[in-house]
C-alpha cells in the first residue's frame, strides 16, 4: 500500500482537529453530557471513520478498504471492554460526573501517544521478523482461552497499577479534588491531585489493553497507516461512547465470549499467515507452509460481525428475560409472605 506524504499529513492533522474540537468544545465547559448529546457526538465520530474508510477504499481498493473496516470494527468493540475498566476508574476515584469528560479525553489522548509508539515499534517487527506473527498468533489464542474461562465476570473493585504506584511514591498528592486543576499548590509546594491521577490510570489502563488490541489488529492488516487510523478513530470516539453506554455496559452479559471468539478467530489468522511466511529453520526446514489457505479479508470482517451481532442480541435478550423474571418473583413475593389463605 503505497501511502504519500501528503496522505499521512491530512490523516494526522484530521486526528488532531477532531481532538481540538474535543478540547475547546466540550471540556473547556465542564459539563455532564445529556444521553442525547452523547449519541450525536459518537454517531459523528463513526461517520467520520466511515467515511475515511469509503476514500480507502476509492483510493486504494476494496482489499485495504476491507482490512480497514476489519480493523476499525475489532478495535471499536474491543474498546467497549475497555469501557467496563473505565467505570471501574471513575468509581474508584469517585470522579465528579461534571469532570468525567476532561479525564477521559486527556486519558484517551495518553493512550492514543502511547498506541502510536506501539504501532511503529510492531511495524517494524512486522517488517523485519516474519516470526513474530507466532508469537502475536499465540498470545491472542492465549488470551481468547483466558477471556473465554472468566466469562461474563467483570471484577468489582480497581487495582492500581505499577504506574500509578510509582506517582504516588514520588509525588506528593492531594486528597480531595481542587476543581478540574491537576496540580495545586499548599504551603508553598506543589501537590498532585486525584485528576492527575486518574487520567494517568485510564491512559495506562488503556496501554495495557493495547497489548492484545495492537497483536490482533495487525493479524488483519500489516499496513502501519490502517493500523494507525483505526486505533485513532476507535479512541476518539471512546469518550462520547463511555457516556452513551454507561447505563448499559452490565447488559452486555456475552460480550466477555464475543471478544474471545474474535480474539481466537484472528489468532489462527495470524498463525496462518506465519506458517504462509515460515522462516524458522526448525518449521519445515525454514520452507513455507501454504498447504493451510490463508482467510481473506471478508471472510474476517464477515466472522466479526457476525459474532457482534449474535453477542449482542443475545446478550440483550438474556437482560429482558432476567428482568422479567425479577418482576415477576417480585410480584408473587407478597403472596409468598401472607401464605395460604383458608
Amino acid at each position: 500500500m503505497d501511502v504519500p506524504f501528503w496522505a499521512w499529513a491530512l490523516t494526522v492533522g484530521l486526528i488532531l482537529a477532531m481532538l481540538a474540537v474535543d478540547y475547546v468544545g466540550h471540556v473547556r465547559t465542564p459539563h455532564a453530557p445529556s444521553l442525547k448529546e452523547a449519541a450525536w457526538w459518537s454517531l459523528g465520530y463513526i461517520a467520520v471513520a466511515v467515511v475515511f474508510g469509503l476514500i480507502v477504499w476509492g483510493v486504494w481498493g476494496s482489499t485495504y478498504g476491507g482490512e480497514y473496516f476489519a480493523g476499525y470494527v475489532t478495535e471499536k468493540s474491543l474498546s467497549v471492554d475497555n469501557l467496563f475498566v473505565f467505570v471501574l476508574i471513575m468509581a474508584s476515584f469517585r470522579v465528579p460526573r461534571l469532570y468525567q469528560q476532561k479525564v477521559l479525553l486527556i486519558g484517551i489522548t495518553i493512550a492514543l501517544v502511547l498506541r502510536t509508539i506501539f504501532i511503529l515499534a510492531g511495524a517494524a517487527l512486522v517488517a523485519n521478523f516474519s516470526w513474530v506473527f507466532y508469537l502475536f498468533g499465540a498470545f491472542l489464542i492465549y488470551t481468547a482461552i483466558a477471556q473465554a474461562k472468566g466469562g461474563g465476570e467483570e471484577e468489582t473493585e480497581f487495582h492500581e497499577n505499577g504506574v500509578l504506584r510509582l506517582v504516588r511514591r514520588f509525588f506528593r498528592t492531594t486528597d480531595d479534588y481542587v476543581d478540574d486543576k491537576l496540580t495545586t499548590k499548599i504551603d508553598g509546594k506543589r501537590y498532585i491531585t486525584p485528576m492527575l491521577i486518574v487520567m494517568i490510570a485510564i491512559g495506562s489502563a488503556d496501554l495495557l489493553f493495547a497489548v492484545d488490541s495492537i497483536p490482533a489488529i495487525f493479524g488483519l492488516t500489516q499496513e502501519t497507516y490502517l493500523v494507525f487510523a483505526a486505533n485513532a478513530f476507535s479512541l476518539l470516539g471512546l469518550r462520547q461512547l463511555f457516556f452513551l453506554i454507561d447505563g448499559l455496559l452490565d447488559r452486555l452479559v456475552y460480550l466477555a465470549y464475543g471478544l474471545a471468539a474474535i480474539l481466537g478467530f484472528i489468532g489462527i489468522k495470524l498463525v496462518i499467515h506465519a506458517l504462509h511466511t515460515n522462516e524458522l529453520p526448525f518449521i519445515n526446514g525454514g520452507e513455507h507452509i501454504t498447504a493451510i489457505p490463508e482467510i481473506s479479508t471478508g471472510v474476517s470482517l464477515s466472522f466479526i460481525g457476525i459474532v457482534l451481532v449474535i453477542t449482542t442480541v443475545a446478550s440483550l435478550a438474556k437482560d429482558r428475560s432476567d428482568r422479567r423474571k425479577a418482576v415477576v418473583a417480585e410480584a408473587q413475593e407478597p403472596a409468598d409472605v401472607e401464605g395460604p389463605k383458608a
